[in-house]
């Protein structure tokens, strides 16, 4: 599908882009599967494992073209991939998408999707996003060869579905302030046009929570459509980068955690949802700070060596080995020595004049961010996906060392302001304040 999006330059075609990747699905007859022996007999077993309550427009879809996996996961595959049994058959998204993805992809497989819901950016989107051993982990597989999406089916879906993926869409406002950071101090470049095929109509896509909760199909289409292009550009990319900056890191620290609400494991748009709650105080916060007199020398000075750093790793994350693991290898891949921290915050502070004007023009106000969560029915407070105050804030000061995707949280930890953030945010007085 990338050399669908690749061929749809204007903004004026994304529309287009969208339609003409659906229509893709009907082309979707040949594969070839797991063994030439095995191909067709393990479709029409993942099929017709699907209970008669299953019975949904994707299950149909697999029927007619064979070998393909179609949304379902194939669970004697995903098994011996991931030495861990799948304990639930069928159709659904997220979770499912990623791992029927990426089963797909190592069985030499292709594979089309079918959606029934707006909850999330993954269904045109390069790569699996997993948890495996412990660890939220992107691994590289392509998109559907095929992808459609029904509206007026999508708008009749569970509110908290549409609510999930409305969550999502709305952390790419911050995660576009985030890439602008990161090509600012040189971590990584812009890429415009799947920056563009992200953030333009996006406003528009998030302007009516009310609609989408409410179940109004042009609502909800324009969700869906932010959503595919979202995936899109991550496919023009070949990286999630268009799609998530710090807001994501919540959503993959909580993974790692295995967070549960009610018995229940907490969908990645609401946790992502909070994760944008916090991304977006903290770029207020960076807006408001005093960058044009910032003393790098000062920051320079106390830059922790690489040796002192993977001390404080193993000291905050003291008895978690696999939170260990990831963040000395995430945390290393984006240190820079004292001379690289004066490059970035040199180059940082000669932009901010500009950039200030940018990231404030990008971003939605905290307040009205939250607004809009309680609106469309996501979260939006951390103890609604079972998170206390005090543990937020725990998770706010360890999710610097847990990417290496350089984010709006990096600038404060660079800069030295993370325990005045911490303090202003959690402390007395503050957004979350721990009693």
């Amino acid at each position: 599908m990338k050399s669908i999006v690749s061929n749809f330059s204007h903004k004026n075609h994304k529309r287009l882009a969208v339609l003409v990747a659906a229509a893709f699905v009907v082309s979707a007859v040949s594969y070839a599967g797991c063994s030439a022996a095995s191909s067709s007999a393990a479709a029409e077993a993942a099929t017709d494992s699907i209970s008669s309550a299953r019975n949904t427009p994707a299950v149909y879809a697999a029927k007619t073209v064979g070998p393909a996996v179609v949304g379902i996961t194939n669970k004697a595959i995903a098994r011996d991939w991931f030495d861990n049994p799948v304990e639930t058959e069928g159709v659904g998204s997220g979770v499912i998408n990623d791992l029927t993805k990426l089963t797909a992809h190592r069985c030499g497989r292709r594979y089309m999707c079918v959606g029934t819901a707006a909850s999330m950016d993954g269904y045109t989107a390069y790569g699996a996003s997993i948890t495996y051993q412990g660890n939220k982990q992107t691994f590289d597989c392509p998109a559907p060869y095929g992808m459609a999406l029904d509206p007026r089916i999508a708008a009749k879906a569970p509110k908290a579905m549409s609510a999930s993926g409305y969550a999502d869409l709305i952390a790419k406002i911050p995660a576009g302030a985030d890439w602008m950071i990161a090509d600012v101090v040189g971590s990584e470049a812009i890429d415009r046009f799947a920056f563009d095929l992200v953030q333009d109509g996006l406003q528009e896509a998030l302007s009516d929570p009310e609609g989408v909760y409410n179940g109004d199909v042009k609502k909800v289409e324009q969700l869906a459509e932010g959503l595919l292009l979202s995936g899109f550009a991550m496919q023009a990319a070949k990286s999630s980068r268009p799609a998530s900056g710090m807001e994501h890191q919540f959503s993959h620290f909580w993974d790692m955690e295995d967070l549960e609400f009610e018995g229940k494991h907490v969908s990645h748009g609401f946790k992502v949802g909070i994760g944008t709650l916090a991304s977006t105080a903290s770029l207020e916060l960076l807006l408001a700070a005093p960058i044009e007199s910032l003393d790098i020398d000062a920051c320079v000075a106390k830059w922790k060596s690489w040796e002192e750093t993977e001390k404080e790793i193993l000291r905050i994350f003291d008895g978690k080995p696999g939170f260990i693991d990831r963040a000395l290898t995430e945390t290393k891949n984006k240190y820079v020595d004292k001379e690289g921290l004066r490059r970035e915050l040199t180059a940082f502070k000669a932009a901010w004049p500009e950039l200030k004007e940018r990231i404030r023009k990008q971003i939605i106000p905290f307040e009205e961010v939250r607004r809009r969560l309680k609106l469309v029915g996501a979260p939006y407070e951390p103890e609604q996906l079972g998170v206390s105050r005090a543990r937020f804030r725990d998770t706010f000061a360890k999710i610097p060392y847990m990417r290496s995707r350089f984010s709006n949280i990096d600038i404060a930890y660079r800069c030295g302001f993370m325990d005045e953030w911490l303090e202003r945010l959690f402390g007395k007085g503050g957004i979350w304040e721990v009693e």
